[in-house]
């Protein structure tokens, strides 16, 4: 028999309810329309809740009922290729039911109970199997296998396994204990799916973007954040993450983003070609949208929606990709609740607990090995959007203490439309000492030496720069001159990258690698030339020297470049320098 109890307060999403006894993060019904919301705090007879969806109209005395479980998402089959709102409703099917705007009250299930899926068994009966471990696979999408595992707490002897289609709530296998395990397992959101062993992450997230890949790397199973202005190009870097960066599985989620924003994703992706693939990218993707009009409530769980998403396919042995745009507006949204909550505010009115929620969200990020011993990652790559570009705010503040990645956009930069608009002098990774023996191994045994000294001559060029914009560049010695142009070419012909450019829009390691090694041949030859007697003018005056700035947009990249470093031994062979 179900006990229901009644409203007692409202103050906007934040519910006080009384008449029933719920545990703390329960999902509760609230009013006559059922809106769903979650119980955040309990005090004595009454329970505070945070209603997913807007409560306009609810008053005093209405009903609530207690479901008695938590917020949880259904995970199986079905999951890639959908777009759900914060809480796992697929918008799809809530266009279906309500037209273009959600009205509240409406619920629908996260997978689809309908479809049938192709289920092959991978055990026999008399198998033990142990909470991780699969039991069977599901074609999910052409090139994803999505791998049927038993639950993470439960265990025991096969007696009965079937084959052939079902739904996910169909019964695909029975223990000897009477345990029936279906395609589809229920996980709670806020609780993180238990590993075997975390590991050190060993390899990088190769993303083909430049200045990411050469100067800034990322591991996969790192974290990294990438904190910007307005307009200066937080959402187009996210979405090449996405596009380019070598994963298995991305997981993008709209936290608090503005509708047009939101828009252009969920129309843009589908129409995306998966670069490995050639297939939509969707087929590997899963959209987590709440705009920043949707109730404040949802985005504060729509995180949790996702990183339970990207652990469920973690542990399948996937490495997964989890981009949330942006967590600032997340950050707003306990800010909201906790002001409804009377709680104490700390900085800039955000809740005293802030930093720890930042970091119980970057901590599920990382390079495991699961309980069924297979090895996988989730790289958690978060915006933030500090009001006025600010750094010092608290949001940013305390992601910089969790994240081990700081990509800083700069709207300078993106004023003077250099893009990505990462600003190399305040961005740094704290991965490349780990990451230093792959690049030596796997790109060129000088790549780290080749990446130190562009570093270097980028923060020279800083300080020579607050010399020319006293004296000018021509009262500068000549081989400081050389440094400024040398440096001028690291920005322009490496750092630079066109997103929309079909060539340059991704470049592979061996590129980079020849790109930065054809800027540093020129540096050497033109400083030998130098201290051989050459006037500046005339090295400045070669034309393989501007040519180089065309190599990276050919198709043909290898014999372009070949070309051009043959003309540039000849111009410089012609100077007498060499």
């Amino acid at each position: 028999m179900e006990i229901k109890g009644e409203i007692y307060r409202v103050a906007g999403p934040v519910v006080t309810i009384q008449g029933i006894k719920p545990k703390m993060y329960d999902v509760v019904k609230v009013g006559h329309e059922g809106l769903m919301g979650e119980v955040i705090r309990i005090e004595g007879d009454k329970a505070t809740v945070q209603v997913y969806e807007d409560t306009s109209g609810i008053k005093p005395g209405e009903p609530v009922e207690n479901t008695g479980t938590s917020l949880s998402v259904e995970l199986g089959p079905g999951l890639l290729e959908s777009i759900y709102d914060g809480i796992q409703r697929p918008l799809k099917v809530l266009q279906e039911q309500m037209g273009d705007f959600i009205q509240r009250g409406v619920s629908a299930n996260g997978l689809d109970r309908d479809k049938k899926w192709d289920f092959k068994p991978v055990v026999n009966i008399g198998d033990k199997v142990k909470g991780g471990e699969v039991i069977g696979l599901v074609q999910e999408t052409e090139n994803i296998e999505h791998k049927i595992m038993v639950p993470p707490k439960v265990s025991g002897t096969v007696s009965e396994i079937k084959s052939g289609k079902f739904t996910v709530d169909e019964t695909v296998c029975v223990l000897a204990d009477g345990t029936e395990l279906q395609m589809m397992q229920k996980w709670p959101v806020r609780a993180p799916r238990p590993v075997s062993k975390k590991l050190l992450p060993k390899t990088p997230l190769i993303t083909g973007q430049r200045i990411l890949d050469g100067l800034f790397p990322v591991a996969k199973g790192g974290t990294a954040a990438i904190p910007g202005p307005f307009g200066s190009g937080k959402t187009v870097t996210q979405q090449q993450l996405a596009k380019w960066s070598d994963t298995d599985i991305v997981v993008y989620i709209g936290c608090g983003e503005r509708g047009n924003e939101m828009a252009d994703v969920l129309n843009e992706f589908p129409e995306l070609q998966d670069p490995k693939t050639g297939r939509p990218l969707m087929e590997r993707t899963v959209l987590i949208a709440n705009t920043s009009n949707m109730p404040v409530a949802a985005r504060e769980a729509s995180v949790y929606t996702g990183i339970t998403i990207a652990e469920y396919y973690r542990d399948m042995g996937y490495d997964v990709s989890l981009m949330a745009d942006s967590s600032s507006r997340w950050a707003e949204a306990m800010r909201e609740i906790s002001s409804r909550l009377e709680e104490m505010p700390g900085e800039e009115g955000y809740p005293a607990y802030l930093s720890a929620r930042l970091s119980e969200f970057y901590e599920r990020a990382g390079y495991v090995k699961s309980l069924a011993g297979v090895e996988g990652s989730i790289t958690v790559i978060g915006a933030v959007s500090p009001p006025g570009g600010d750094f010092s705010e608290p949001v940013t503040q305390n992601t910089l203490r969790i994240v081990k990645v700081f990509w800083a956009l700069d709207a300078k930069l993106a004023q003077r439309r250099h893009f990505p608009s990462i600003n190399w002098l305040t961005s740094y990774s704290l991965y490349n000492n780990s990451l230093s023996g792959w690049f030596s191994e796997n790109v060129a045994p000088d790549w780290n030496d080749l990446r130190d000294n562009a570093i270097d001559l980028l923060q020279r060029e800083s300080e020579l720069q607050e010399i020319v914009q006293l004296v000018g560049s021509d009262a500068l010695p000549e081989d400081q001159q050389l440094i400024l142009e040398i440096c001028r070419m690291i920005r322009e012909y490496f750092l630079q990258q066109n997103a929309y450019h079909p060539v340059d829009t991704y470049c592979s390691f061996d590129k980079q690698y020849k790109l930065l090694k054809a800027i540093f041949k020129y540096s050497d030859m033109a400083t030998t030339a130098l201290t051989s007697g050459v006037p500046m003018t005339d090295i400045l005056s070669l034309q393989s020297k501007d040519e180089l700035a065309k190599v990276k947009f050919e198709e043909n990249f290898g014999k372009a470049l070949d070309e051009v470093l043959i003309k540039m031994d000849s111009e410089f062979a012609k100077l007498g320098g060499n």
